[in-house]
């Protein structure tokens, strides 16, 4: 690690937490603590506390915590190397010299951001010379003005092959050190060194603190092969560890809480200048894993909006599969697909922003994606087909290394499996009527796979079908455990906010967990509220205020119903010490959650197994209905 732990607590020591929160926050004092509202998700009661003795801030709403350092990365995209060189700027900490060999290699990639920033300035004047016209008009045919350019710092390589070269000459640039910046080809087969770009358009890529660190270029003869061409990989530049755009767009991204991926340059200024800040592409690659890191450091669930062709569909499902593996609790990716033949640019130029926006709003889950890329347009008419579908779909669940994701993404597949070919297929023999028009059966054909009417039923007799009597018996079964499963779901809901009005100070301890909970009943969700509330303005948390407090708002009736009592020392069915009180509460909150959490599923499984009355759904309804915590 280049910083030690005894220089980053020094600069956590001389960094006032709460001045740099305080740039992008309103903050309260209220005794030693400053509270605000939350920045990372939306609240009206304030429940944000920093502390400068702690030199820490924390949200009690939605758990986000840390440092200046993690401050810093999470409200301005920095790294964490970022972070510390500019807090430790602004604290006056000076950071340590580097190895001799150390420091001569960052002074030859100083150099080297320098060459590169003189060739991207040269490129940009090129453009605005007579030699620029036919890259002015291409700029113009897509809609970029000589602000577009400016903004963007788009520019001209000129077509001699040599000029980049001369220019850098009259600067004192050596030729190894062109070349090892990537603004030149060495000589070879009797032909001198010359420029690596020539007689193209040119889009200058940055890195993350938005230093020129490489180019694409675009050529201008339509019969070119290949259209477009990035520097080769160098010391500065990796294209698969940037994206274009990323340093401007990292801010509008966090302010967005998403990120927007394109396939393009083009695409991506096009969708800035339509109002899209946070738009970011590739660099002429498909989606690399580093990239995709690079975007979840920024937003949960990027968007990726794809052409609306065959290349889009696969560059999208190339992602989807990219991303499997990598997928973890509340990070996944969305796509969003234009119509055949368009492109963001050539969308925005014909719908407007708000279309866009409008797209973009209705982009589909990835597990949306997987599903259609492995069901649309396929023949899923026969037994054995939709046996190797399901064996697919258990492929691609078996990818994702995060075991609780893994297993909703199976639950995922096995409901659309279910919702979209347990029904009953066409008899061939049997005519169908559509529309007026007479038919035979038809096959499970493209989206929605509506080959029958309502849901399979195996006929009575059969080895799939369970009998009247054992069906009957297991849905009133069912019917009477669902009232036991309420009641008990009330009563341990009960029990946490008795145990909540014995120890408030819960609230402040386990806020997190608190906030989380599935709470069902209106006046314990009140409760819970209420004390969140408390926590984060810093109010008393002790069992007689908090008390008073709850009967001033009139929950008097919720407070007998729990068995609290607002009298100084007078005894409680459930007095115990502070620590199994604690205890006692995450106990139930986890057995809460688990309960709540499960009923989801029984309840499709027992409408499953009512409309088909199928052995296999009987089992599944029976295991279901003997969870540990009936």
């Amino acid at each position: 690690m280049r910083y030690g732990e005894g220089l980053l607590d020094e600069i956590r020591r001389r960094t006032d937490l709460v001045q740099l929160v305080g740039r992008r926050v309103k903050l309260i004092r209220k005794g030693r603590v400053m509270w605000g509202c939350c920045p990372f998700h939306g609240e009206k009661s304030p429940s944000f506390k920093v502390e400068n003795e702690r030199h820490a801030y924390k949200c009690f709403g939605c758990g986000a915590g840390g440092d200046a350092f993690k401050w810093l990365v999470e409200t301005e995209g920095l790294t964490f190397p970022e972070a510390v060189e500019k807090l430790a700027a602004e604290a006056g900490v000076e950071l340590p010299k580097w190895s001799p060999d150390d420091e001569a290699r960052e002074q030859k990639r100083k150099s080297l951001y320098d060459i590169v920033e003189l060739a991207a300035q040269f490129y940009e004047a090129q453009l605005r010379e007579a030699g620029g016209h036919d890259a002015r008009a291409y700029l113009k045919r897509r809609g970029l003005d000589g602000h577009a350019a400016k903004q963007f710092r788009l520019g001209y390589s000129p077509a001699s092959g040599q000029a980049l070269i001369e220019f850098l000459k009259a600067k004192n640039v050596t030729q190894d050190d062109m070349l090892a910046a990537g603004l030149a080809r060495p000589a070879e087969n009797n032909r001198p060194m010359r420029d690596f770009f020539f007689n193209r358009v040119m889009f200058a890529i940055t890195d993350g603190r938005g230093r020129v660190i490489a180019f694409g270029g675009r050529a201008l003869e339509e019969d070119a092969k290949p259209k477009y061409i990035n520097s080769g990989e160098n010391v500065l530049f990796s294209k698969g560890h940037n994206l274009y755009n990323f340093a401007t767009a990292r801010a509008a991204a966090i302010k967005a809480g998403t990120i927007l991926v394109a396939e393009g340059y083009t695409d991506v200024i096009a969708l800035v200048r339509g109002g899209f800040a946070h738009a970011v592409a590739p660099l002429g690659t498909a989606l690399t894993s580093d990239q995709l890191q690079l975007l979840w450091k920024t937003a949960p669930e990027p968007i990726l909006a794809f052409d609306g062709d065959g290349a889009g569909l696969k560059a999208a499902h190339r992602a989807a599969h990219l991303a499997l593996p990598q997928l973890k609790a509340g990070y996944s990716l969305r796509f969003a697909f234009l119509p055949a033949g368009e492109d963001p640019d050539s969308f925005l130029g014909k719908n407007g922003p708000q279309a866009m926006r409008a797209l973009l709003d209705a982009a589909l889950p990835l597990s949306e994606v997987l599903w259609r890329s492995e069901t649309e347009g396929k023949d899923i008419s026969t037994p054995e087909r939709r046996a190797g579908l399901e064996r697919a779909l258990g492929a691609i669940a078996a990818q994702i290394t995060d075991a609780k994701v893994a297993e909703y993404y199976r639950r995922d597949f096995d409901q659309k499996v279910f919702d979209n070919f347990k029904r009953r297929a066409p008899r061939p023999d049997r005519p169908q009527f559509q529309n007026d028009k007479f038919q035979r059966g038809q096959s499970f054909r493209g989206q929605g796979f509506k080959g029958g009417k309502g849901p399979f039923r195996p006929q009575p007799g059969t080895a799939e079908a369970v009998s009247p009597a054992v069906r009957a018996s297991l849905l009133a079964k069912a019917g009477l455990a669902g009232q036991a499963r309420e009641g008990a779901l009330s009563r341990k809901e009960a029990e946490l906010g008795a145990l909540l009005l014995e120890t408030p100070s819960l609230a402040l301890a386990h806020g997190e967990k608190l906030a989380e909970l599935p709470f069902r009943d209106p006046s314990l969700d009140r409760l819970r509220h209420e004390l969140l509330n408390l926590a984060a303005s810093g109010s008393s948390l002790e069992k007689t205020p908090v008390l008073n407090h709850f009967m001033r708002l009139g929950m008097a009736e919720l407070l007998a119903r729990l068995g609290a009592t607002s009298k100084p020392g007078a005894p409680t069915p459930d007095s115990m010490p502070e620590d199994e009180t604690e205890a006692r509460f995450l106990r139930a909150a986890a057995d809460f959650r688990d309960m709540a959490e499960g009923e989801p599923e029984r309840e499709r499984a027992l409408r499953r197994f009512a409309a088909e009355g199928s052995e296999e759904s009987w089992h599944e309804a029976r295991r279901l209905l003997r969870s540990p915590h009936e």
